[in-house]
């Protein structure tokens, strides 16, 4: 190249600079959008750069030479701006590509991974180009203006592949060094499939926690929906699912080889209606006298409880109801399902008792409120059932059996509605 061609660094560091604040602009409205339009259950966390002028100096001397020794406008590329999505599980990368893909004009999408060169090393990230949205862009009165050949690269990426592309940037990339040493290119591959394992086991633990939330959900529907089946026939109310909502995700049977892999068996035969299977399974957790054994047992003596009120074995299930919370007396769900029993056979008097000790460890169960509403009811205490409507609809109650239960207390009290 002759010599006069030569990009002049100071003239074109001056015109990257002074779309400094334009970038900046664009930047912070493109996260704002980002932030209304990615929807996951761990919410991601952003971070935004505008690339520094030494790297893009480097870059477009690599790719774009000749414009850049014209030196009259921006060289653009397509990773001057940036945006990282970090999210928690590897199941989030697919979910917020498809949102980006759906909400955005999506240019180019690059995965980077074992196929990449040996800076990789293997571990995966997702590179995808957007065309700036026209809400986005930079107010008419705005100068430079911005070309509209600009695009801004968002990155999707776990935590463990943030941290390793930040430190990776540093060995390798920002040094400028090449590892050819075997050894230490080993250890950067040990470490490399350190944090991809340490990733797939922490989407096999969320997946278990989903599945498992999923199968306690029906469960304790189920629970729900039998005791609201018994009281229905006795007050002639109509037949409604309780307010706490069913968590959905598949199930599957999984294995018998540890204490959470037969609670997941137990709870899959117990929403699946194989209760006997199920008390068999609790039964054998039981046995085994689990570690932590106060906590352990307490919930696996709560689902077998709930077990034996589905086989209408109330007997056993009371006294399943009151070892869990004898070994976590905390376990307000316990003595709130202890409480259902007592309903069931008639006694209000302890049922209510049940139900004031469960409020008493946590005073937000609107459904509690409700059963006990119904316990006054029936011993003819309507004052405090009355009461006990008003807290449940207070904390957001309002399916038909509570609003049937209102209406007949406003007949026993004469009000008008």
């Amino acid at each position: 190249m002759a010599e006069n061609n030569l990009p002049n660094r100071e003239k074109i560091k001056s015109i990257y600079e002074s779309y400094s604040p334009v970038f900046s602009e664009v930047l912070s409205n493109i996260e704002g959008e980002l932030k209304n339009t990615i929807k996951l259950n761990s919410m991601p966390t952003y971070k935004a750069r505008i690339k520094s002028f030494g790297s893009y100096y480097k870059k477009i001397l690599r790719q774009k030479p000749q414009e850049a020794a014209l030196g009259t406008e921006l060289v653009t590329l397509t990773d001057m701006m940036g945006i990282r999505v970090i999210c928690a599980f590897i199941e989030d990368l697919a979910v917020v590509e498809e949102q980006l893909l759906s909400h955005f004009c999506v240019k180019e999408v690059e995965r980077k991974g074992a196929e990449q060169s040996f800076r990789e090393f293997g571990y995966e990230s997702v590179h995808i180009l957007i065309e700036i949205p026209e809400s986005c862009r930079p107010k008419n009165n705005c100068s430079p203006k911005l070309p509209n050949n600009v695009v801004c690269e968002i990155q999707v990426r776990t935590i463990l592949q943030d941290a390793w592309a930040e430190v990776e940037h540093e060995l390798i990339y920002k040094s400028e060094f090449n590892p050819f040493d075997k050894p230490l290119r080993r250890k950067l591959a040990s470490i490399n499939a350190s944090l991809s394992l340490a990733d797939t086991i922490f989407q096999e633990i969320r997946d278990y926690q989903t599945q498992l939330q999923s199968e306690l959900g029906i469960r304790r529907n189920t629970f729900y929906d039998k005791a609201d089946d018994i009281t229905d026939k006795e007050f002639h109310f109509s037949q409604e699912q309780t307010s706490e909502s069913l968590l959905n995700s598949p199930t599957n049977t999984g294995k018998k080889a540890s204490i959470d892999d037969l609670v997941l068996l137990a709870l899959h035969a117990h929403n699946t209606g194989n209760f006997a299977e199920a008390v068999t399974i609790y039964s054998q957790i039981l046995d085994s006298k689990p570690v932590p054994q106060n906590v352990v047992l307490s919930v696996i003596y709560k689902h077998r409880g709930m077990a034996y009120f589905a086989q209408s074995e109330y007997e056993k299930a009371l006294n399943d109801f009151v070892e869990s919370s004898k070994y976590d007396p905390k376990a307000f769900r316990s003595i709130y399902y202890e409480g259902i029993v007592h309903s069931v056979q008639k006694n209000e008097k302890a049922a209510i008792e049940c139900f004031t000790r469960s409020l008493e460890i946590d005073s937000y169960q609107s459904h509690v409120y409700y059963r006990r509403a119904l316990a006054f009811y029936n011993l003819g205490n309507y004052t405090d059932s009355l009461k006990d409507v008003k807290a449940a609809f207070d904390l957001g109650l309002d399916n038909s059996d509570i609003k049937a239960l209102h209406s007949r207390l406003v007949k026993k009290f004469d009000m008008k509605v």
